[in-house]
């Protein structure tokens, strides 16, 4: 019997979400999201809303007794309304893998207590402490807010001690964590998927190249020998075995100047580096995420086309409404609006993939190309 699909959060990643829900009605019969922004991109593709925030506990309770299964596109849900749930329904990925994801330190120790590779890191819980563990790590270190951060937006670089008390002023009375700098000569990330039976399966390991902290553009696959690509795999897969529970993760990790591999950070849902296998691979990294929470098979994740995946951000010189964007049509040119109302400096509204369809495996020309098509797009202010 096709179930309803419960998700928390209805961004772009929901949205997809939905989408793919839709193309499989046998297995989903109705998606549900819960989003703070009305009319958010999830409910312009037919998904179902109710407008709280995200750790509204009434909202989730309400959510769950309209869903037969419950999963998230953001980290942001209450994981212990989520665990103290008992009406019948499933949650994927796990409320306690959720829980420890959404703490960066309990992450990292979490990680390292399995094993799985990680920065030297250590908790802050005083200024003095931070000048303490600071003088053990050396400079450069990372500060970092151990909840509600991403995109870079809960970090900061301290290079010298000028910068000590003004890092530790600007997290004042949250969590905090220290974490020694990767010198990397890249980053890189696998999507991987575990399904409810166990079944484990990885996307082929991409190269991500951020601009102020923010994803700019994935290269499928990473330029990187055949060592350094099996280890990461090798890394994913321990690190779904760890986790239990079901879904996609997106797995961050550096590869450093000594071409080790270090797992940076993960998100325990669908994730911005496998934006290409919509036109990549067979299946997408959402319909591989249904997949796995419905208990399916998984699907296959060979790699049919080197393809670039590069995102399109609200630009600096306006805010608000804007015209659609629209790219002269192109042989290998996918574009994907996240149908938001607004534009907003750094927002993510939508992306392209540059797919290589004529298998030339050219993956500098690739590059270059989507640059030049990533120069094309420009915001315009909707007319009134």
């Amino acid at each position: 019997m096709a179930k309803v699909l419960g998700i928390i959060g209805g961004g772009q990643l929901g949205m997809m979400l939905t989408e793919a829900a839709k193309k499989m009605p046998e297995y989903i019969s109705d998606v549900i999201v819960l989003d703070p922004t009305k009319n958010c991109p999830a409910s312009k593709v037919g998904a179902k809303q109710i407008v709280a925030d995200f750790k509204n506990k009434n909202a989730i309770v309400e959510l769950s007794l309209q869903s037969d299964i419950i999963t998230y596109e953001i980290e942001s849900g209450d994981s212990e309304v989520l665990e103290s749930l008992n009406n019948g329904m499933t949650i994927n990925p796990l409320p306690s893998t959720l829980k420890i994801i959404q703490d960066k330190y309990l992450q990292k120790k979490f990680l390292h207590e399995n094993g799985l590779p990680v920065a030297d890191f250590t908790k802050i819980e005083s200024l003095s402490e931070l000048e303490e563990k600071i003088t053990s790590f050396g400079y450069p270190v990372m500060l970092k807010a151990r909840k509600d951060a991403y995109d870079g937006r809960g970090n900061f670089r301290i290079e010298n001690p000028s910068q000590i008390i003004p890092a530790y002023e600007q997290f004042k009375d949250r969590l905090l964590m220290l974490e020694k700098v990767v010198n990397f000569q890249m980053e890189v990330s696998v999507i991987a998927a575990r399904n409810t039976k166990g079944e484990i399966a990885t996307y082929p390991l991409v190269e991500n190249i951020h601009e102020n902290n923010i994803l700019k553009m994935t290269i499928a696959p990473a330029r990187v020998g055949k060592k350094i690509s099996d280890e990461a795999e090798k890394i994913a897969r321990k690190t779904m075995e760890v986790f239990h529970g079901a879904g996609v993760f997106g797995i961050e990790m550096f590869v450093t100047l000594d071409d080790n591999v270090l797992i940076n950070e993960i998100a325990p849902r669908v994730h911005n580096s496998g934006h290409h296998t919509l036109q990549s691979s067979t299946t997408s990294q959402f319909e591989q995420h249904l997949r796995a929470i419905l208990g399916l098979d998984l699907g296959k994740t060979d790699l049919l086309h080197y393809t670039v995946m590069c995102n399109i951000l609200g630009p600096k010189d306006f805010q608000g409404r804007y015209e659609p964007i629209i790219l002269k049509p192109e042989d290998g040119v996918y574009l994907k609006m996240y149908q938001k109302d607004e534009v907003k400096t750094q927002r993510k509204m939508g992306h392209f993939n540059l797919v290589d369809e004529k298998n030339t495996k050219d993956i500098d020309s690739l590059i270059k190309k989507a640059e030049e098509v990533r120069n094309l797009i420009k915001f315009h202010k909707q007319n009134q």
